[in-house]
């Protein structure tokens, strides 16, 4: 994922406006050439590219099965996750704590590694 510059950089950078910045970003949008990430930044769309827009919990819960792993086994780690996803540990650590509440991974504690409780179902996914 290549990100575009931020707004207040485009802003300085080129002396205009926020709104400015604002509309040129809207135009790349439909013109499918870039689309709003969170965190209020943009990335850049390339042709053909396939994205997964559903929530990180449920795309990290997939690995699971396309893993292969059973239950008991160790889950990968939050910096793996975080490089794999290319999101930040933070959220990577938030998504984990949805799946341990759910009851797909147990945790030690602090430091120590996840394991698979339970192999989610993919039924009823879109």
């Amino acid at each position: 994922m290549e990100k575009l510059p931020a707004v207040a950089d485009l802003m300085k950078r080129h002396g205009v406006s926020r709104g400015v910045v604002l509309r040129a970003f809207e135009v790349l949008r439909r013109e499918g050439l870039a689309e709003p990430v969170p965190g209020g930044r943009w990335r850049v769309v390339r042709a053909g590219e396939e994205i997964d827009r559903r929530p990180l919990h449920e795309r990290i819960a997939d690995l699971v099965t396309v893993d292969g792993l059973k239950a008991g086994d160790e889950f990968h780690s939050a910096p793996v996750l975080a490089e794999r996803f290319g999101v930040s540990r933070p959220t990577v650590t938030k998504a984990l704590d949805k799946l341990e509440a759910a009851g797909v991974l147990a945790s030690a504690g602090q430091g120590r590694v996840r394991t698979v409780r339970t192999v989610p179902n993919r039924k009823g996914r879109s």
